[in-house]
């Protein structure tokens, strides 16, 4: 060994120093943070799918499902979603002390500090249900539970500091915010200008050490009515009163609001999307050391702290408002594809509205088999880092193609605003969920493979930090075995990756007694060419491949796929092989396969190295990276499932709310109209086949019967109701332009005429 290590691994040793990535400290404590689960499963190129299969699917304990039945559904029907943006650009004071009353804000909390002790598959389940009503209300509930004070004292705080906040934050007393953001720090936190020094002050009459804070933050949501706020800033001590230097480091502080010198109150609107969200100002803030959070053994612990919790975080919130949106829209779509007619047919019967309805039908399905999957290994104790980001990612996306879709298959009904329409209030946020929690470009370009190689890597992190190792004979040492390690592993891979690929998939493993082994035979075949092929771009790129973010970013997309058509399999096995669903399965599959094939071909393509681009197409896929593609005949087959009431249908948009509660909402008619026109398609057929359309014809012809013609009048005026847009008083939507339109009245048509031409005299 010591031959091997001295002559063979040392020369490598020292070349792979000199290509070692430099990574920032932000970006370590990035790395660091969370956990690793089935990603670290997928790098290896050989997952244990039985594995996956195993893990417990999540549910709600009956105190959870008594909370959706009753609170959740209550809350939602308090909510006026148009009025609130419209007219009160708030949500009611009685919506807010029904939030407090209920314990909205303490979902996370455990109860014995007063909170409601959910599980993460509970939180989730009411942010999906809360956003359905309304975007507003579900930011508003999402954001205390999320990254914020109340989580990090649950992980962080000390224990008076958990006594103390966290029976205030569970009954509403507290509104939390958390300010990270600043104008010259989004995605780059190390640029934040945001400082706290330490020195002495007064506070409450008594000379103290403590910290001076400057800062400058926006886009804080809740930070207009936030009575509480975490803070993040960076850490000086230039007199070393700690005596641990001058650069502390980001550190994390815990401020009441109306602290001396914090300014608030002002407002952003977000695309016309009026939740609580503003700048946050402090010049000259001083407070005694016990508000930094954690205490003096927390400083310059900020990032770690943040990253850490936004790795379970950034799973929950923005994948559960995802879910919503993408339910909604398949289920409204559908909905309306039905009931709309176009040359006296349903609009959805033609084949160039099927297309964006079976993406829009399969994207609900995939991203709540993501989102569930996601959710049982939270509650199982992972705080997978580098799967919350594929979450966050791909679920947004998605959500934006279904929510884009949506609104070309309603044409004019989703352009026209007002208290009849009922997507342009989620459409109009979806920027909003694009870019907080990591905008989606920074997300999938640096962050998904550039974390994941080395986090979820089986051998990565072990050989950089041996190589980053002050000492370098300790870290040659330990280089010298986890290298030869890696060695193995990789010609293990090539070898899987070989077989797999030239039998098509068929030597690929699948879980035992599993339904469709074809599709888990396909999946390890890509998992085995994907690992291949990460493992040859990281030898050839080195460090260079934070440079190269379009192949990360490829690389980052089949692992996301790999992760989500796992997920797709998981969900039809835990509902017990529905076979009606097969077909959203075969349609995922299908998609999936193509996105991971063109993925792949972008990586061959591009990759400098081309003999390592041509070995792992050789080895991997030697007769071509397949892509197929759904077929027109599968595609009108998933259509037709939003088109038709079924149980599947409701299985496909569970848990929304659809106007419960309300004497008119536009949801509640919709429904109405939807089943009205679908219990008369057996009448519509016999029409068409008889060539009469109007109704009366047919009632005096004999094709239909009195009740027939009754319940064709009823869906017809349910219909109308739905086809219906708002329309406005000049008065009502501009007061000056209203005044300026009487201003501009012509003068009666005698009078202009002596106006213009005067008699003579």
């Amino acid at each position: 060994m010591g031959f091997r290590r001295d002559h063979v691994t040392r020369p490598i040793f020292r070349w792979a120093r000199g290509v070692m990535p430099l990574i920032s400290e932000t970006e370590r404590e990035a790395i660091d943070a969370g956990t690793v689960w089935w990603d670290g499963a997928l790098f290896t190129g050989n997952p244990d799918w039985n594995e996956l299969l195993s893990l417990p699917p999540a549910k709600l304990s009956p105190e959870e499902q008594a909370f959706m039945d009753g609170p959740v559904r209550t809350l939602c029907s308090l909510v006026d979603d148009w009025t609130l943006n419209w007219r009160d650009r708030d949500l009611a004071q009685s919506v807010w002390d029904y939030m407090r009353r209920e314990k909205f804000f303490g979902m996370i909390i455990p109860k014995k500090y007063g909170g409601l002790g959910f599980s993460n598959y509970a939180h989730s389940e009411v942010v999906r249900t809360v956003s359905s009503a309304s975007v507003v209300a579900g930011v508003t509930v999402m954001v205390p539970n999320s990254l914020g004070p109340g989580e990090l004292l649950m992980h962080f705080g000390t224990e008076g500091q958990r006594e103390y906040w966290l029976p205030r934050l569970a009954d509403g007393r507290e509104i939390p915010c958390f300010a990270l953001t600043s104008p010259h720090a989004g995605s780059d936190a190390a640029a934040m200008t945001d400082t706290g020094v330490v020195e002495y002050g007064t506070w409450e009459g008594k000379k103290t050490l403590g910290v001076r804070l400057n800062f400058h933050k926006r886009y804080i949501t809740l930070a207009p009515v936030a009575t509480v706020m975490g803070l993040a800033f960076k850490m000086y001590d230039p007199n070393n009163h700690l005596g641990r230097g001058k650069e502390l480091g980001i550190t994390v502080a815990l401020l009441p609001t109306d602290t001396p010198g914090i300014s608030r109150g002002e407002r952003h609107v977000p695309l016309f999307t009026f939740f609580q969200n503003g700048p946050l100002r402090g010049k000259d803030v001083f407070v005694p050391l016990d508000h930094i959070l954690g205490g003096e053994a927390q400083i310059g612990q900020g990032w770690t702290m943040l990253m850490t919790a936004l790795a379970a975080g950034r799973s929950i919130s923005l994948p559960s408002q995802s879910a919503a949106s993408a339910a909604m829209a398949a289920r409204v779509s559908g909905a309306y594809a039905r009931v709309r007619t176009q040359f006296n047919l349903p609009i959805g019967l033609f084949e160039g509205v099927q297309e964006p309805l079976a993406e829009i039908a399969g994207n609900a399905y995939l991203i709540d088999a993501a989102r569930r999957l996601t959710l049982a290994a939270l509650d199982q104790g992972h705080r997978p880092s580098v799967l919350s980001a594929i979450m966050k990612y791909h679920a947004t996306e998605r959500m934006r193609r279904s929510l884009t879709h949506a609104m070309d298959i309603h044409g004019g009904k989703g352009i026209i605003d007002g208290p009849r329409n009922y997507l342009a209030s989620s459409y109009r946020a979806l920027p909003i969920g694009i870019t907080v929690e990591g905008a989606n470009i920074l997300t999938r370009n640096l962050m998904i493979f550039g974390q994941g190689a080395i986090r979820s890597h089986p051998f990565m992190l072990k050989e950089m930090l041996a190589l980053s190792d002050e000492d370098p004979e300790r870290g040659l040492s330990s280089f010298d075995e986890v290298f030869w390690k890696h060695v193995a592993h990789a010609f293990k891979t090539a070898g899987r990756a070989f077989l797999r690929g030239w039998t098509g998939g068929l030597l690929g493993t699948a879980p035992d007694g599993a339904a469709m082994p074809r599709y888990w035979k396909k999946l390890s075949r890509h998992a085995a060419a994907f690992a291949l092929t990460a493992d040859l771009a990281l030898l050839t790129l080195g460090g260079s491949l934070k440079r190269k973010e379009l192949i990360s970013a490829r690389l980052g997309d089949i692992l996301a796929e790999l992760y989500f058509l796992g997920a797709v399999l998981k969900r039809f096995e835990d509902e017990g092989r529905q076979p009606e669903d097969s077909v959203i399965v075969d349609y995922l599959m299908q998609q999936g396969e193509s996105r991971i094939g063109a993925a792949f071909r972008g990586v061959f393509d591009n990759l400098p190295a081309r003999w390592a681009a041509w070995l792992a197409r050789i080895i991997a896929y030697p007769l071509g990276v397949p892509e197929p593609v759904p077929s027109d005949r599968q595609i009108g087959r998933l259509a037709e499932i939003l088109m038709r009431p079924s149980a599947q249908r409701e299985r496909l948009t569970p848990g929304l709310y659809l106007g419960e509660g309300h004497a008119e909402h536009p949801l509640k008619d919709l429904e109405e109209a939807f089943e009205l026109a679908s219990g008369c398609a057996h009448i519509e057929k016999k029409m068409r086949a008889a060539g009469v359309r109007d109704a009366d014809e047919a009632l005096q012809n004999g094709i239909i019967s009195q009740a027939e013609r009754e319940s064709l009048r009823c869906a017809a005026e349910a219909v109308e109701k739905v086809l219906a847009v708002d329309a406005f008083p000049m008065e009502e939507i501009s007061p000056i332009a209203a005044q300026h339109r009487k201003e501009r009245a012509a003068p009666p048509r005698g009078t202009r005429k002596s106006q213009l031409v005067q008699p003579e005299t």
